[in-house]
């Protein structure tokens, strides 16, 4: 049928489709047409059109027409005008309308339009858009308040901050008389040290008789002569300012009895020692729970968002991305968060400050504040409801006997001193009843105090350790309630942090019960206490990292194998193992047990942990996880080849291994026959020192055949990670993810936003032409999530791991903190 392309500049309308037969006008006009031969004609007609385009279709543009199409009545035309003037009067009387009852609604324009937020344009609505085009058409909302994101909120919010400075500096009222001439320099830049301090006042003409700033503090301490020398500083100090900032006179905390040398700043809007330890002890611990599961939701949007942008343009988003528009941006579903069983006094671990309180008085307990802000002043920790009794009874000894002591405490300022922190461990009777309100009942308890020995002769040292030692097991006698002692440490640490290195020198000047006849001995070897989890014994040195909460370290660890799927015939690598907690409370579910620590004495531990619960299919090894983690993979599971790593696209983008692999890296093949499974993991409890750089395959559960094939005895290999909060190193993450070998990974967290940013590098889709990393100037502004965002560009294509799902452990009661476990496969 031969048709006749329509006119450019005409749209086919249906009346013209109907019929292809003459019409008459006047019949038309009349209504005179035989209404069934018209519809005889159109079915007829229509069939034609159908059967025509179902043989060759048609494009829209060159639909069929009638030959000769007759034009329209006048009368028609006119009436079709009519109709379409009226429906449009109608709208624009529903829009005068819908703008009309809008505009009297209280929240009508109260907010910023997004589209215009972003492009700076107004959006497709136009002036029926219920949100404002800038910031003339912005109207306050009921409560007087202006949209956050304007400029207008921002004004009054900077003016808010000002007017709380003014209040602040009309409370901190510097003190004019000659007993206190020590002042502090509040505001200074962070890089100045005492010589950039000086040059400032003697530009500025301050008088001064010492100044002295270190590097990292925002504040500078200053010694003036007389008061005429403090009004003239501070009359300069507010009519000039450096950097932007405006530098402020602070009074500051003397030392008592010690010619009057400045420790810290003194400020009348502080916080006192419970809000600055367990800032929510003033929630319900229901409130508490809602408030960290708020903040980790948030948390873990921030995964999704950066894992969108990591995406590479030429890829399709993962499905989890996507499905993340279902569940309010999450990356996987946040499953709530477990209670502690135990809420007061459940810290296993405590670490006093030693330093001097507001008053200037000698204090072991808590810093009030940063002390990058200056605030170096120490309080005691009885209001803490996070420390144990016990603790807070031991900390108070220590405190009387150091009021005593023939040497000084540490100062923070100068980096001069000797006594610097106390460290109390506790080890808790395992038939304890739990009651949530109630505390631990201990039963063993290792004291660990760090001093600093530069400049101080050994003789004096031996002999202000006895009297310690005297006033500890004095106090622990006549306590009116049991007050366990098991034994006392002392840690020789030179460095300017209280944060020591694992190989710091210890000193033991206690070990109850810890020689062969059950007497007292001086063996650092003995000097540890017990603490249990899930019916196990765990031996604890004095630096070896523990859980601090041991009731809700069974729930952590527990949830942790259960998603894990754990089975006799899988291999669980447990990496940044500690004293082997995590791997030993799982090793009756698993076929064996790797463990990677670089703490040593945590590995000692580790390995005579497995000793005492007579657990014989666990190895852990002494070294660096970036150090080690490739080669343990290679070595367990062998080398991945190119077809087994090879990671390939489908139509929906979604990424797929291929189903080669060769069979001497599959780890589904099953034992040799004869092959004991005890006999070989018996020689794996070694010392790892030994074998840190040679780990031989007979020792990891492998059987070799002819010297070149391994034939693996594990179908399941799954790894659960618990690093510290910087996260795991990027090395580590690179051989867990390009390795096929390990389908499911269990990532357990004490910072949340370390997870974000290793979650992002593990679960980005990467391209077949990874970018090279060239540096980054700017890195040091960069956040972690950022960070990890720029080194997914040069991750080796692999098939990435997805968040399946998550869930919060409150070991952490009163404060902002919690664990975060993740469940990652792929």
């Amino acid at each position: 049928m031969e048709t006749t392309p329509a006119a450019p500049s005409e749209e086919p309308r249906p009346s013209d489709l109907q019929s292809t037969a003459p019409r008459d006008p006047d019949n038309v006009a009349a209504g005179e047409h035989n209404t069934e031969e018209l519809r005889q004609n159109s079915e007829n007609e229509q069939q034609q059109s159908d059967q025509a385009m179902d043989a060759d279709p048609v494009p829209p543009t060159e639909q069929i027409q009638p030959s000769n199409p007759e034009p329209k009545p006048t009368a028609v035309i006119n009436s079709e005008k009519r109709k379409r003037e009226e429906e449009e009067q109608t709208s624009d009387t529903e829009n005068k309308k819908k703008n009309s009852n809008s505009s009297s609604n209280p929240l009508w324009k109260t907010s910023l339009c997004s589209y215009y937020r972003r492009y700076g344009a107004n959006c497709s609505h136009g002036e029926t858009c219920r949100y404002a085009h800038g910031e003339e058409e912005l109207r306050p909302r009921p409560d007087n308040t202006w949209d956050p994101t304007s400029n207008k909120a921002k004004e009054m919010q900077k003016a808010d901050e000002m007017e709380k400075d003014e209040e602040v500096e009309d409370e901190e009222q510097v003190a004019l008389d000659e007993s206190s001439l020590d002042k502090c320099l509040v505001g200074l830049p962070r890089k100045w040290v005492h010589d950039a301090l000086k040059k400032f006042l003697e530009e500025k003409g301050i008088s001064y008789k010492t100044a002295k700033k270190k590097k990292g503090m925002e504040v500078g301490f200053v010694t003036f002569e007389n008061i005429e020398q403090v009004e003239s500083a501070m009359e300069i100090l507010r009519e000039s300012s450096s950097g932007g900032k405006t530098i402020k006179l602070r009074d500051a905390i003397k030392k008592s009895g010690d010619g009057g040398l400045v420790e810290g700043m003194n400020s009348s809007t502080r916080k006192s020692v419970r809000e600055v330890v367990t800032p929510l002890a003033h929630l319900s611990y229901s409130d508490q729970l809602e408030h960290k599961k708020s903040s980790l939701s948030q948390l873990l949007k921030k995964l999704t968002r950066n894992a969108r942008k990591a995406c590479p343009d030429d890829l399709p988003l993962p499905d989890w991305i996507l499905e993340s528009r279902e569940i309010g941006g999450l990356p996987c579903k946040l499953e709530g968060i477990l209670e502690s069983p135990l809420t007061n006094g459940y810290r296993n671990k405590c670490e006093f400050s030693v330093g001097y309180s507001l008053d200037g008085n000698i204090t072991v307990g808590f810093m009030l504040g940063n002390f990058r802000e200056g605030m170096t002043a120490v309080e005691e920790p009885t209001d803490c409801p996070n420390v144990s009794k016990l603790a807070c009874t031991y900390a108070k000894i220590f405190q009387n006997f150091l009021g005593s002591s023939e040497l000084p405490v540490w100062n923070r300022i100068n980096n001069t001193g000797f006594w610097r922190q106390l460290t109390v461990r506790e080890g808790r009777n395992p038939d304890q009843g739990i009651n949530a309100e109630s505390e631990m009942q201990i039963k063993e308890v290792m004291l660990m105090i760090q001093v600093c020995s530069t400049g101080v002769e050994e003789e004096v040292m031996k002999a202000e350790f006895e009297k310690m030692r005297l006033a500890f097991s004095q106090g622990a006698n006549d306590a009116s309630y049991s007050l366990p002692l098991t034994t006392i440490v002392v840690q020789d640490h030179t460095g300017i942090s209280n944060a020591a290195p694992a190989d710091c020198p210890l000193i033991p000047l206690l070990v109850a019960g810890g020689g062969t006849d059950g007497s007292d001995c001086l063996s650092i070897d003995k000097a540890n206490i017990h603490d249990y989890i899930s019916n196990l014994c765990f031996s604890i040195s004095p630096t070896a990292f523990f859980q601090v909460n041991t009731l809700a370290a069974e729930r952590l660890y527990k949830l942790s194998g259960d998603w894990a799927e754990l089975s006799e015939d899988t291999l669980l690598f447990d990496v940044c193992c500690g004293t082997g907690t995590i791997g030993l409370t799982l090793a009756h579910r698993v076929g064996m047990v790797v463990g990677i620590e670089m703490n040593e004495s945590a590995v000692s531990d580790a390995q005579r942990n497995a000793i005492i619960n007579d657990i014989t299919n666990c190895k852990f090894i002494c070294a660096k996880a970036e150090d080690v983690m490739g080669s343990l993979l290679k070595e367990y599971l062998g080398a991945p080849t190119d077809a087994s790593s090879k990671v390939i696209s489908n139509s929906n983008g979604h990424s797929k291994k291929t189903e080669k692999i060769s069979e001497d890296t599959n780890v589904k093949l099953e034992a040799t026959d004869g092959q004991e499974r005890n006999g070989v993991q018996e020689k794996d409890i070694t010392d790892s020192s030994e074998k840190k750089e040679d780990i031989s395959a007979t020792d990891a559960g492998l059987t070799v055949s002819d010297g070149k094939e391994k034939q693996h005895r594990f179908k399941n290999v799954v790894a659960i990670v618990d690093p510290p909060r910087v996260g795991l190193h990027p090395t580590v993450i690179k051989a867990l993810r390009t390795h096929p070998g390990i389908r499911r990974l269990v990532y357990i967290s004490c910072n949340p936003d370390s997870l974000v940013a290793n979650a992002i590098e593990l679960c980005t889709p990467t391209s077949d032409k990874p970018v090279i990393n060239k540096g980054h100037k700017g890195w040091r502004n960069i956040s972690s999530a950022g960070l990890a965002r720029h080194r997914t560009k040069s991750m080796p294509n692999s098939e990435h791991f997805r968040p399946v799902r998550s869930m919060a452990v409150d070991l952490f009661p009163h404060t902002n903190h919690c664990e975060m476990v993740m469940l990652f496969q792929r």
